[in-house]
């Protein structure tokens, strides 16, 4: 019988590996190699190419433009003449790099201003006959399901309302349990929000009232808003600005209410020119900022979550979880992205499965979700080999904590740098990356330098697989590390094994047992 994995799902058991037997060169899930989708917005056209069959979505071509096709749609009921033309050009030449792709069939999906207005159905079809690409325009609850599974791409036990800001509408949706469940669309987007006049205050009454109505057909009690949207992505940057935040990634960047707020109150008083500049935002996407910060405040004043997440994933991502086999979407991002990576990257594919074997005993009282980074730590303890010696510690680090990865928060990005890090280099005194160690508490900077120096021993121990030269046990009560060698490996028990065995004994701050085993 399938036996659970650390997050309570049912895995096969048939290679007896903690890690699942893998699902990327499984046909259905090869069928996920080069998937192309493209979103047709109110703001923006964006074309997004993914490859590969890892469980997190890998970015093969992304590429965008700023079209403001729904600008002025409130006041004229129409598509913004220069927008289709800006649309029209992109969707073009996007039809011809998927040709040059080999891939199949882009699928094309509209959203609110193709859906309201007049002339959408007639862009449409100017769009099929000169470009070969048939538009769906879906509808805002269709939307809103799109980018909550997006959401629960990256985030699988993710809970809470997801919040979708476009140009023109904003939808909600509640997941929970990995599904989907109730979802309503709204006119505020911030091409729509323009035209209300009567000032700020008749703009944040008008915001209110449809916020309160939303919440009635919520609910109340969700804990966690998920932010999907460039607008949104825009607001998190700020907010990292704001705070001097040292890590700026923005997926599963984590905001509190009292903060969103500050930095609410902050952009209205801000030089938004000034601040484009510091933190690259587009023109573009700095213009709707104010209107959707605007948004953001009475958003969090209504709902009243306890936590607000950004969201890199939506509706892209969403149509990929789409077409994912079921069993491909029941599977851990992090690892399978690990894994993946180690297939393609690694000197040894395989050899992290092995070096979580022998090292798992001391984690024997490790929680599930520590084992799972000590999983994935192992599947990417060699993937950065190829760096020039001297740098590879810091090439480890700012791959991992900067890479495309879902289901890793901040904090354990940090943690996975700092042990690749010690993975290669036994001190982190002088690091220029320190200001990200202070993402860590004292005890999980120690707990990553224990796995760095733990890989760094294993990963030298023996070249095929270090349970073959020896095993490790832990005593805890007595604090003794001890290394009972294989008699016919012994010899593998060298200089620099020994040196490397005693760093991470020191690290642990107990003593050594070495003994070879009975024949």
């Amino acid at each position: 019988m399938p036996e659970p994995d650390d997050r309570g799902q049912k895995t096969p058991s048939d290679d007896a590996s903690p890690f699942g037997h893998p699902l990327f060169d499984d046909p259905q899930a090869r069928a996920l190699s080069r998937v192309g989708v493209v979103d047709v917005g109110s703001n923006s056209v964006r074309l997004v190419v993914f490859d590969g069959a890892a469980r997190s979505p890998a970015y093969f071509y992304n590429e965008k433009i700023m079209s403001a096709l729904g600008a002025g749609l409130a006041e004229t009921g129409l598509l913004n003449p220069v927008g289709r033309t800006r649309a029209l050009a992109a969707l073009k030449r996007f039809a011809l790099l998927a040709q040059g792709m080999q891939m199949a069939p882009l699928t094309v999906v509209a959203t609110a201003a193709m859906r309201e207005a007049r002339d959408g159905a007639e862009f449409c079809e100017q769009i099929l006959r000169e470009t070969g690409l048939r538009v769906f325009v879906i509808d805002g609850p269709e939307e809103a399901r799109l980018s909550a599974q997006g959401v629960l791409l990256g985030w699988p036990e993710a809970s809470g309302l997801v919040c979708d800001m476009g140009g023109s509408s904003m939808e909600l949706a509640e997941i929970g349990a990995g599904s989907v469940g109730r979802r309503v669309t709204s006119p505020l987007g911030p091409f729509r929000l323009q035209n209300i006049s009567g000032g700020p205050k008749a703009l944040t009454r008008h915001i209110t009232t449809i916020l309160t109505g939303l919440k009635s057909q919520m609910g109340i009690g969700h804990d966690k808003i998920y932010l999907v949207g460039g607008a949104w992505r825009a607001i998190g940057r700020l907010d990292m600005e704001r705070r001097g935040y040292p890590l700026t990634v923005l997926h599963e960047y984590r905001m509190t209410p009292a903060a969103v707020l500050e930095t609410v109150d902050w952009i209205a008083s801000a030089n938004l020119t000034e601040l484009r500049k510091r933190t690259s935002i587009g023109a573009e996407r700095m213009e709707v900022v104010p209107m959707a910060a605007t948004v953001l405040r009475q958003l969090v004043k209504v709902f009243k979550p306890k936590e607000i997440d950004i969201s890199s994933y939506g509706i892209r991502e969403g149509l990929l979880y789409e077409q994912m086999p079921d069993a491909l979407r029941k599977r851990d991002p992090l690892i399978e992205a690990c894994r993946y990576a180690e297939h393609s990257s690694a000197r040894l594919p395989g050899f992290g499965r092995h070096l979580y074997d022998f090292l798992r005993p001391i984690y024997k009282s490790a929680p599930p979700e520590r084992l799972r980074l000590i999983k994935a730590a192992c599947l990417l303890h060699d993937v950065s080999w190829r760096a020039h010696p001297d740098y590879r510690d810091e090439a480890a680090f700012d791959n991992v904590t900067r890479a495309n990865l879902g289901g890793l928060d901040h904090p354990g990005r940090v943690f996975l740098g700092v042990a690749l890090l010690h993975r290669y280099r036994n001190s982190r005194a002088g690091s220029r990356f320190a200001p990200l160690f202070d993402l860590l508490s004292p005890e999980q900077l120690k707990q990553a330098e224990i796995l760095g120096k733990a890989m760094r021993f294993g990963a030298m121990f023996s070249i095929n697989a270090p349970s073959e030269a020896g095993a490790l046990h832990y005593f805890p009560k007595k604090r003794v590390l001890e290394l009972v060698l294989h008699p016919k490996n012994e010899p593998l028990f060298g200089e620099v094994a020994a040196a490397r065995f005693n760093a991470l004994a020191n690290a642990m701050q107990v003593t050594t047992k070495v003994r070879v085993a009975r024949s």
